[in-house]
């Protein structure tokens, strides 16, 4: 007897190996993905998140590049492609923070060059590469689908990471002209705004958080989770809104609704 098998779909999350990152590769292979797991370095964060991917029955594959340098980011693109012989996901995650939270008055360019180029100029050279991959592509397996995380940062200002907020607000209109280019391709692109995610980076702020949820920041009183991120990408990537594209969807317990 013949055997059959399924070809499975595969996804590239940047940024992957912790955090919101590891929450989105955990939705998606629980969804059937395979991943192609993108982070600055492999470390016990990058072999836990390889183990429980394999729990969940997912074939992974470990690249280490920075995002931000040309030549590592189309080697990063090559080498997912051929992973598992094509891509029907593409996941923009990788992003910093500032280092010091200041004046806007005080901003210095190398650190604004360097948040620019990880949270914004990466998303929109990798996304033009594997875009033009996915066209290229002469039998698709599948919904194909590009989402890249901004925040809520995106809407809403703070004077005291400037560069982080022009970084976001950068990756909502990106979002909008790839999906405009990308519209009668068959591949949908969009946009997650998390709102106060519970990962390492919000740690140092936690405090502060906390005690603005529990007056009334957020409608949803509490902080939200990497996993609740992670599924609303995988809801995306299986094509579940097919008449969608360049929208944006906030995962922020509400914090984007005008309120007082």
């Amino acid at each position: 007897m013949t055997q059959t098998h399924t070809v499975r779909p595969a996804a590239l999350v940047t940024g992957a190996r912790r955090g919101i990152g590891k929450g989105i590769c955990l939705a998606l292979a629980r969804k059937g993905y395979d991943i192609v797991i993108n982070d600055i370095t492999h470390d016990a964060d990058m072999d836990n998140t390889v183990a429980e991917l394999a729990r969940e029955g997912a074939r992974t594959e470990v690249v280490i590049a920075d995002v931000a340098d040309p030549q590592a980011r189309a080697d990063l693109a090559e080498r997912a492609w051929q992973a598992f012989g094509s891509l029907n996901c593409l996941v923009n995650n990788a992003g910093i923070s500032v280092k010091v939270r200041g004046d806007i008055l005080d901003v210095g360019e190398a650190g604004f060059d360097t948040l620019i180029s990880v949270n914004l100029k990466a998303m929109f050279f990798l996304t033009q590469d594997i875009a033009r991959r996915m066209i290229a592509d002469e039998a698709p397996r599948g919904s194909r689908t590009i989402v890249s995380i901004s925040s809520a940062n995106a809407l809403f200002a703070s004077v005291e990471r400037a560069e982080y907020c022009l970084s976001k607000t950068g990756i909502s209109m990106a979002t909008k002209l790839f999906a405009l280019r990308l519209a009668n391709t068959d591949i949908r692109v969009y946009e997650i705004r998390p709102g106060i995610i519970e990962t390492d980076m919000t740690r140092v702020v936690k405090a502060k958080y906390d005690q603005r949820i529990a007056d009334g920041l957020t409608p949803i009183q509490r902080f939200g989770t990497a996993d609740e991120v992670g599924l609303a990408v995988a809801t995306l990537a299986e094509g579940a809104f097919p008449f969608s594209t360049g929208d944006a969807l906030h995962i922020d317990g509400g914090l984007h609704i005008p309120h007082f």
